[in-house]
């Protein structure tokens, strides 16, 4: 079968069990369609296809590095900073929520 793949011009890849590659991999995909189809639109398939190649070609020629989380995961820290923890569920709210101390004598029965 493999054989027959190959004489065929198909390529067999394997490919991880877990799905974490695939983050990356749509994340570049969805870098890669931006850079070379902002403020286009085409209905030729081949322009497209050099778009694309154009697109990748600058970028390997200037290339950046990928790094995780961005601005999106700064954005969801400072969001995340701004919630306040009620009691020691899960919930959260908006604003602090202050605690009221009472003594212990409060919860005493009167004599």
């Amino acid at each position: 079968m493999v054989q027959w793949c190959a004489e065929h011009g198909i390529l067999l890849l394997s490919t991880p069990n877990a799905g974490s590659w695939l983050n990356m991999a749509e994340s570049v995909q969805r870098i890669i369609k931006r850079r070379a189809l902002q403020g286009y639109h085409t209905y030729d398939v081949e322009i497209l296809k050099q778009w694309l190649i154009d697109a990748v070609a600058g970028w390997n020629r200037h290339p950046t590095p990928f790094i995780w989380g961005g601005k999106r995961h700064a954005r969801r820290d400072r969001a995340y900073a701004r919630r306040h923890r009620v009691g020691g569920s899960g919930a959260t709210a908006v604003s602090v929520i202050p605690r009221r101390l009472r003594s212990v004598r409060s919860y005493r029965r009167a004599a």
